[in-house]
């Protein structure tokens, strides 16, 4: 499936490859002028490789093109709107990103989320969300604002007890495991999510390691409303507004949701991890 952001890059692609024709060069003299690998501006030309604000810059010159530049510039604007580097957004601070959430969030009357690896950020307790954003901070050598994330994390789980909303929530049962923090506040953060449980407008699954899935977990994602998919990779989140990309992400949570187990059934996988957490 073509997502937004890779259709996006192709047409950017398409652009810097007319340009280059225009100017009556092939990729190896074109290469050579902007003193690049080759394999570099095939990768550009074929959408495998996101440009930078300086890569177009430079493009537009090379080209003999230079009022091309603010069309460039407009084109890898529009594409970064839908892939979020998370060392960008975190330039600001952690403060920033949690308050972004809030308004979609507020916004919202029904989200579906899954997550894999970890358990979702409506849901954490400001100790789990201080590790995790420690974490985040260490590996990406971005700003520590950790306290003002982790009171700006806590802000949006204000949306648990908004009347009018609804949070369709699956984990798959390996985030029960993944230890993000001590073993006492791995506890304290399960019972928070059993706490959960009883909430009107919370349904929450687990699909259990056990079950005979045709699918296999990836990345966390959010529907929003129907209209608006934020998922969450390595380096970076992508925000797909169109409507094949939210019908494909609605019907794997569907799936999913299949072979997710509920109430009493959860609360039971959910207290046997944390069992694991008091001996460890």
């Amino acid at each position: 499936m073509s997502t937004d952001f890779q259709q996006a890059r192709e047409t950017l692609g398409a652009r810097l490859r007319d340009l280059r024709t225009e100017a009556g060069l092939n990729g190896k003299d074109f290469a050579e002028r902007l003193g690049w690998q080759r394999s570099k501006v095939s990768r550009l030309e074929n959408g495998k490789q996101t440009a930078t604000a300086d890569d177009v810059v430079a493009w537009a010159l090379a080209a003999e093109a230079p009022e091309a530049t603010g069309e460039l510039r407009g084109r890898l604007a529009g594409l970064e709107t839908h892939y979020r580097s998370w060392r960008r957004q975190l330039a600001a601070g952690h403060r920033a990103v949690q308050e972004g959430h809030v308004v979609q969030e507020a916004q919202a009357e029904t989200i579906h989320l899954f997550e894999s690896g970890i358990i979702p950020g409506i849901f954490q307790t400001p100790e789990y969300t201080r590790s995790v954003l420690t974490d985040v901070s260490n590996r990406l050598g971005t700003p520590r604002d950790i306290e003002e994330g982790v009171r700006a994390r806590m802000k949006r789980q204000e949306a648990l007890y908004r009347p009018g909303q609804h949070f369709h929530a699956l984990v798959w049962e390996a985030a029960l495991h993944v230890m993000r923090c001590a073993p006492e506040a791995m506890a304290a953060q399960l019972d928070r999510l059993t706490g959960v449980i009883g909430l009107d407008t919370v349904t929450l699954g687990v699909v259990p390691f056990g079950a005979r899935t045709p699918f296999s977990p990836k990345h966390g994602f959010w529907i929003i409303d129907e209209r608006l998919v934020i998922a969450d990779t390595w380096n970076a989140e992508l925000w797909l507004d169109s409507p094949d990309d939210v019908a494909f992400y609605r019907k794997t949570w569907d799936l999913m949701n299949e072979f997710a187990v509920f109430d009493h059934q959860a609360h039971r996988l959910i207290t046997r991890a944390r069992a694991s957490f008091t001996t460890v």
